[in-house]
C-alpha cells in the first residue's frame, strides 16, 4: 500500500509499504477513505524527530470502512464505515470506565512514562503506523472503531477522530460560566471549533489569530476576532470590562509563534543524533510558551485556562506567582475521545450541521500530495487551515 512516512525532520514522503493485516483476533484492518493532517502531525514534522524512525506512517485522524475482521471482534463486519479515534484503550480498565481513556491501563506506556498508545505518534505512545494510508490496522476494534451511517459524506464524521472531541473537552475543560466570555487562542481547526463549539453553548466567544483567512472563518460563526498584535492583550480587555475573559483555550501549544531564541534551539535539538537528543528533550525541552504566558495575562483573575493545544516540555518555565496571585485554574490533556463520542454525534448528524464539520476543509487532495501539504499547512499559505487526503483518489 501507499503511506506517509517520517523519514527526516522537516522530511515526509509517501512510499509502497507492507499491508497491515490482521494481527491479534481483536483487529479489524480498514480502508482508508479519508485522513487528515493535524496540527499535532506538525510537532513530528519538525520537533519530535529523536523519537521517530525513518518510515514510520504518520497520522491519526482516520475512517473508512472495514475489510478484514478479526475472530474475537463482536461488534463489526467487513463493510461497516467507521471512524477511528486517535487514542487506543481497552474500554475495560479503570481509566478508560472512568472516561479517562488517554490513561487506558492497559496501552499506557509504562516504559516511558507516558499515557495510552495513540496512532502514528512516535516511540513515547507505542510507535503504532498511523492513518496517512491506504489501510490502517484498527486496535483493540470493538472499542475503538465507532460504527456511522453511510448516507452523510467523510467531513461529517473524520473529525470525531481527533479535532472535535479535543475542541469539545476543551471548552468543558474551560468551566465558561453562565453569560461569561470564553477566549480562544489560535484559529487552527481545533481553535475553529472551539469557537464554534463555544458560541453553539450560548457563550460569548473571542479570538485570537494573525491569520486574515482563519480570523474569516470564524467571524463566519458569529465569533468576535482580533489579529494577534502589540495591543491585543489592551483589545481584548477592553472588550471585557478590563477584566478579561472568564476562560481561554489555548489552541495554539508548543509551536506558537514569539519566542526565536526557543524555536531554534528546538530545531538544533531536533536534529541531534537520537542518543544526544532525547534524554535533552525529556529532561531539559523547553516549550515556545508564547500562547500560554499571553493567557496567563489576559484571563479574568479566577479565571480558567483550558489547554488544548500540545504542550512537551519538561522544563518549561512558568509564572507561577502570577497564577497564584490572580487564583487561576488549569485543565489540560490529551483528549480522552471516547467520552464525548455520545454527546458530540447527534451534532454531526444534525441535517444543519450546527458545528459546520462539512465547513471546516479547506484543501483536499489525493495522499501523494501529503508532502507538499504538509509544508504549506506549517507555513499557513493558500489559506490553509484544514487539509484531508483521500487515499483513494
Amino acid at each position: 500500500m501507499r503511506a506517509l512516512t517520517w523519514q527526516s525532520t522537516g522530511h515526509v514522503s509517501v512510499e509502497t509499504v507492507p499491508d497491515p493485516t490482521i494481527e491479534d483476533p481483536k483487529d479489524v484492518v480498514i480502508r482508508v477513505t479519508s485522513t487528515a493532517i493535524c496540527g499535532s502531525d506538525l510537532h513530528l514534522y519538525g520537533v519530535l524527530g529523536p523519537f521517530l524512525d525513518r518510515g514510520d506512517i504518520l497520522g491519526h485522524e482516520a475512517m473508512g470502512v472495514v475489510e478484514a475482521v478479526g475472530s474475537d471482534v463482536r461488534t463489526l463486519a467487513a463493510g461497516d464505515r467507521v471512524v477511528v479515534p486517535f487514542v487506543i484503550a481497552c474500554g475495560e480498565c479503570a481509566m478508560c470506565r472512568s472516561g479517562l481513556t488517554t490513561q487506558c491501563e492497559t496501552t499506557q506506556n509504562h516504559e516511558h512514562g507516558t499515557g495510552a498508545d495513540l496512532y502514528g505518534y512516535t516511540e513515547l505512545y507505542g510507535s503504532v503506523p498511523g492513518g496517512q494510508a491506504e489501510y490502517l490496522r484498527v486496535r483493540r476494534a470493538d472499542a475503538n472503531a465507532y460504527k456511522v451511517g453511510h448516507d452523510l459524506p467523510d467531513d461529517r464524521y473524520l473529525f470525531l477522530s481527533d479535532i472535535l472531541p479535543t475542541a469539545w473537552q476543551g471548552v468543558q475543560y474551560a468551566n465558561v460560566p453562565d453569560g461569561g466570555t470564553l477566549g480562544v487562542l489560535g484559529l487552527g481547526p481545533v481553535g475553529q471549533f472551539a469557537a464554534r463549539i463555544g458560541r453553539h453553548l450560548g457563550h460569548r466567544v473571542i479570538a485570537i489569530d494573525p491569520v486574515p483567512e482563519r480570523r474569516l472563518m470564524a467571524e463566519r460563526y458569529g465569533i468576535e476576532t482580533l489579529d494577534l498584535g502589540d495591543d491585543t492583550l489592551d483589545a481584548l480587555r477592553e472588550r471585557t470590562s478590563g477584566r478579561g475573559p472568564d476562560s481561554i483555550v489555548d489552541a495554539v501549544g508548543l509551536e506558537a509563534h514569539g519566542n526565536r531564541t526557543i524555536e531554534v534551539v528546538q530545531k538544533a535539538v531536533g536534529i541531534l543524533p537520537d542518543a544526544a537528543a532525547k534524554p535533552i528533550m525529556q529532561h531539559a525541552g523547553v516549550d515556545r510558551l508564547a500562547a500560554l504566558t499571553f493567557a496567563i495575562d489576559a484571563v479574568r483573575r479566577g479565571g480558567t485556562l483550558s489547554l488544548s493545544g500540545v504542550y512537551a516540555g519538561a522544563a518549561d518555565p512558568l509564572p507561577m506567582m502570577t497564577m497564584f496571585d490572580k487564583q487561576l485554574s488549569l485543565r489540560m490533556g490529551q483528549c480522552n475521545v471516547h467520552a464525548w463520542r455520545d454527546e458530540l454525534l447527534p451534532l454531526v448528524e444534525d441535517p444543519a450541521d450546527p458545528l459546520g464539520t462539512e465547513d471546516l476543509t479547506t484543501h483536499r487532495v489525493p495522499l501523494d500530495r501529503a508532502p507538499e501539504m504538509y509544508e504549506i499547512f506549517q507555513k499557513k499559505e493558500q489559506g490553509c487551515i484544514k487539509v484531508v487526503l483521500k487515499p483513494g483518489a
